[in-house]
């Protein structure tokens, strides 16, 4: 625990000051914020209506919660799910780089954006929708090449997106890219039939929420259709450049809907949005028969784009550079910031007297109270936001710049492997934000791209710094490169692998499994695998040691990195492989266990936390400091003689020279020399113990196999190759290597 708190102090920082003014704000208005749009919300939580101005998964939202309590409970909750938020964003990072503080710059802004915290509570949509962003990015990249199940998962995330904001369709383009450049399949022929899949996955799981939507929407509307504004979006927008004299002269009735003030007296966006295509009385009255007030407000905004374009591009362009802006400020013709600030009374937005008494009826039938503000706590909060507790709109561009350099692979981000996880999140950022921006400009739209811009830019800095240097240990410090490779079985499989996944995918901790022909259990173990073990994010790295099964496919789809070695040479030259592929790509421990489901995989913490807290190099399970079942009376014996052979020869207590699940430090396990192909468990553990490095052993527990039969043998001549290569490592490594060493040393002294 206290390894865990040291690794990550700033984010506990944070947390507190995260939680701290949550707790001020919540306490500050009560019972919570209410915009002018929560009563949209509010009159659709009963009815449910598709075809309202608002998306309805908000109202669905609201009408599961108010089961549970009123206004402040909502407001409560959405705090709590800031917080979960900033907690799942710091996670997502570290599966991509070890860096902590990284990992707490992406996490910041959710938790002290002081415009995160009013949007938290309001009675407003945008901490649902940012959860649903989180969770698609989670689905997509939160566990190496997408598999077709998670692309459907992160299909449906941005689905519901879509009914709880519209905006949320931009983020469909970024998630079908991401899914095309994941992994690195498009290299290669074969690859192109994975992304296929996926593609088909993420489709499948886009379509299973909205199709359905649809055909409520046409139940309830008699069209087809998704909730949310249609005519008035872009009508807003064309009407403040549109050039009266450029629409089509023999179509009079689009003129109805140019306005005839000149341009540079035209009003704002939100005024032509709401009070002229939203005023019931215009200009229906002068309609031509059989043409909706809709359809013509659509065909005015087309015939502006095609015909001024440059306006228009210009217009929209210059709305979303003010997302980057160093101040947020009100510009001119905008929806206020004052809005979205906190203020020093219970802020009622302008609204007139009848209004405000069904406002005050509305809370109070809920809460049992009428809205005020803490004007103590109100003002403390106003000044924290006015006086720069926000995210600065510069920082924010820099994230997008560097989350663009890490994309197209500038340096050391063309060989990082964060390229596309880089992209999906700086993408769908900036596109977020370029899609509200044809709609109007407001600093509340800017909200969703706390929790992609930040996490896009961490992404790109990580890939353009490359991994920190490590340190100095009994390799040198050096990361296996193609070099060592000799092999070349080896060096076919290690090509194919970076092919598919690029060059660093994975995790500081990967577990390293040799499997072959185990496609009846593998899928089990891998998906039975923690994500996270201590502080530290876990891949999975299955060796595929020349299969003739599904072996690899279902590791590949249980969401294993899967390396494929083209010929059967016994578990020593697959786990061998493993170890080096995984330290080359990014692990600093690894840890290993088999792929029948002996071991429990639940026991991995109490077998890495020696590791993490530095008080052992190599760490091995034992069955007999634990508890195991066995079926064999001569394995039974075998592991106590060789436990008592390994501890003559190294003179020191061991109890179990072969258990399988062993976690160490990765230098530790590539610099060991390891020839055998079959009896490599004696020769790794001898191998770390001659390199003079700390050997732990814990209790563990040991099962019988799950599925299929052991490929090792239970006869005396396995005995025998087993003290074979016990004493041939011995030799080499105890007397002929430290005999080298001695002498070499005494060279050096004379």
């Amino acid at each position: 625990m206290t390894g865990f708190l040291r690794r990550h102090w700033l984010l506990g920082v944070l947390l507190a000051g995260g939680v701290t003014l949550r707790v001020l704000v919540w306490l500050a208005y009560q019972p919570a914020l209410l915009y002018i749009d929560t009563f949209r919300y509010l009159n659709n939580v009963d009815a449910l209506r598709p075809h309202d101005l608002n998306p309805v998964g908000y109202a669905a939202v609201l009408k599961v919660l108010f089961e549970f309590g009123g206004f402040s409970f909502v407001a409560a909750v959405q705090h709590l799910l800031g917080v979960l938020l900033a907690v799942a964003l710091y996670a997502l990072t570290l599966r991509y780089t070890s860096r902590t503080w990284l990992a707490a710059l992406v996490a910041a802004p959710v938790l002290l954006d002081a415009y995160q915290l009013q949007i938290e509570e309001m009675i407003m949509s945008e901490v649902w929708f940012q959860a649903l962003l989180v969770g698609a990015l989670w689905a997509l990249a939160g566990r190496g090449e997408p598999t077709w199940w998670r692309a459907g998962l992160a299909g449906m995330l941005i689905a519901l997106s879509v009914l709880t904001r519209t905006i949320g369709i931009t983020m469909l383009v970024p998630m079908a890219v991401y899914l095309v450049l994941a992994g690195g399949a498009w290299r290669g022929r074969a690859g192109w039939k994975r992304i296929g899949v996926r593609l088909a996955g993420g489709a499948a799981g886009v379509l299973a929420v909205l199709l359905p939507y649809a055909a409520y929407f046409h139940a309830v509307s008699g069209e087809w259709g998704l909730s949310g504004a249609t005519g008035n979006v872009l009508y807003g927008r064309t009407a403040t450049v549109a050039d009266c004299a450029q629409l089509p002269p023999d179509d009079p009735a689009l003129q109805i809907f140019c306005p005839d003030t000149p341009l540079d007296d035209r009003r704002a966006i939100d005024y032509y949005t709401h009070y002229v295509y939203g005023d019931p009385d215009w200009p229906e009255q002068e309609l031509p028969p059989g043409r909706t007030k809709e359809e013509l407000a659509n065909e005015f905004a087309t015939e502006v784009i095609t015909n001024q374009p440059i306006a228009f591009t210009a217009s929209v362009l210059g709305d979303f550079v003010k997302n980057f802006d160093p101040i947020k400020r009100t510009h001119a013709k905008d929806v206020p910031a004052e809005r979205w600030q906190f203020q020093v009374t219970y802020p009622y937005y302008n609204l007139g007297p009848e209004t405000l008494e069904r406002y005050n009826a509305t809370v109070y039938e809920r809460d049992g109270i009428v809205p005020h503000a803490d004007t103590d706590l109100s003002g403390f909060l106003r000044a924290y936001q006015l006086n720069g507790g926000y995210t600065w709109g510069p920082a924010l561009a820099v994230a997008s710049l560097l989350g663009i350099l890490a994309t197209v692979g500038v340096g050391r981000a063309r060989r990082s492997g964060l390229r596309s996880a880089a992209f999906l999140a700086t993408g769908s950022g900036l596109l977020m934000l370029l899609g509200s921006a044809a709609f109007e400009f407001s600093w509340r739209y800017q909200i969703p791209a706390l929790v992609l811009l930040p996490l896009g830019g961490a992404l790109g800095l990580a890939a353009l710094l490359g991994r920190r240097p490590e340190k100095p240990g009994v390799a040198g410090g050096r990361r296996p490169t193609m070099d060592d490779y000799p092999d070349a079985v080896d060096a076919e499989a290690v090509a194919e692998f970076r092919t598919r996944y690029g060059d660093r995918p994975l995790t500081p901790l990967v577990v390293v499994i040799a499997a072959y022909n185990e496609a009846r259990g593998i899928a089990g173990v891998v998906r039975d695998m923690p994500t996270a073990c201590g502080d530290l994010p876990v891949s999975t790295l299955v060796v595929v040691d020349g299969a003739t099964d599904d072996t690899a496919h279902e590791a590949r789809e249980a969401g294993a990195y899967v390396c494929v070695a083209g010929r059967n040479r016994g578990q020593g030259a697959a786990l061998r492989l493993g170890y080096h592929l995984a330290h080359e790509c990014g692990a600093d421990y690894i840890v290993t266990t088999d792929a029948d489901g002996q071991y429990d995989n639940h026991e991995m913490p109490m077998l890495v936390k020696p590791l993490l807290d530095d008080t052992a190099d190599f760490v091995t399970g034992s069955r007999r400091l634990g508890s195991y079942q066995h079926d064999s009376a001569i394995r039974w014996l075998g592991v106590r003689v060789f436990s008592w052979i390994a501890s003559v020869l190294t003179l020191r207590r061991i109890t179990d020279t072969s258990f399988g699940f062993r976690a160490m430090r990765a230098d530790l396990a590539t610099s060991v020399t390891l020839r055998e192909p079959q009896y490599q468990s004696s020769e790794l553990l001898l191998g770390a113990l001659a390199r003079g490095a700390r050997l732990l052993e814990v209790p563990m527990t040991m099962r019988l196999r799950s599925n299929g039969a052991s490929k090792k043998g239970r006869s005396i001549p396995y005995g025998a190759n087993y003290a074979r290569v016990m004493l041939t490592t011995w030799i080499r490594e105890f007397v002929l290597r430290r005999g080298t060493r001695t002498g070499r040393a005494e060279r050096t002294s004379a």
